[in-house]
């Protein structure tokens, strides 16, 4: 699998398992995520955009985008978008 990096997590709220993410891509409703850090390794699929508590399909480069996960993330951990499969 490849992917391109399309941002860092910023925040994480474990009581509603989100993460804040600084985009610098486009990310998607239904685009798999890749997000890794020292001690993160979570694949997911996105499921839920928010921006500004306001439920989107997509955010772009600069925005600050809430993303639910599955499992805990860690600020500074890298996100990548998976772009296809070898």
């Amino acid at each position: 699998m490849s992917g391109v990096q399309i941002g860092q997590v910023t925040q994480y709220n474990g009581k509603i398992s989100a993460a804040l993410l600084a985009l610098t891509g486009t990310l998607r409703v239904g685009d798999t995520v890749h997000v890794l850090g020292r001690t993160t390794d979570l694949q997911q699929e996105v499921t839920s955009l928010q921006i500004e508590h306001q439920a989107v399909d997509e955010a772009g480069p600069g925005d600050d985008v809430a993303l639910k996960v599955t499992r805990r993330v860690r600020p500074r951990d890298k996100v990548f978008k998976i772009t296809g499969k070898e």
